[in-house]
């Protein structure tokens, strides 16, 4: 916008809506200003960041890798009807444990299937 522009617009029946819009502009300006402060204050009231000698470390075994195992189900043991029942000591914390086989299953080309997949299923 030029000079001219300007002063059309502000000499023309548009006068208020340019006042306004200007007036919205400056509203605007002064919220992001305010907010803009409001958060560099609380920034100021946080507690300060951990210096490089505070930063966690590594142990001293190295990093920790994964563990992998092959799992097997846990089974309750059957008690005879003449029996005491479970107690919940005598359970195990997982349903799970170490599998005595500890060869990765592998998928046989040809040997079976996902459901619905269309394939010839188990050979």
């Amino acid at each position: 916008m030029n000079t001219a522009t300007l002063v059309q617009l502000a000499a023309s029946d548009h006068q208020w809506a340019v006042a306004a819009a200007f007036i919205g502009g400056i509203i605007v300006a002064g919220a992001l200003v305010w907010s803009v402060r409001a958060g560099m204050r609380y920034m100021d009231q946080e507690s300060p960041r951990p210096q490089p000698d505070e930063q966690p470390r590594l142990p001293d075994g190295g990093a920790v890798r994964e563990m992998r195992e092959m799992r097997e189900p846990d089974e309750i043991p059957l008690t005879p009807r003449s029996g005491s029942r479970l107690m919940p000591y005598e359970l195990h914390h997982a349903s799970t444990k170490t599998g005595k086989d500890q060869q990765r299953k592998r998928w046989l080309p040809g040997s079976s299937g996902a459901f619905g997949s269309g394939g010839p299923g188990h050979v």
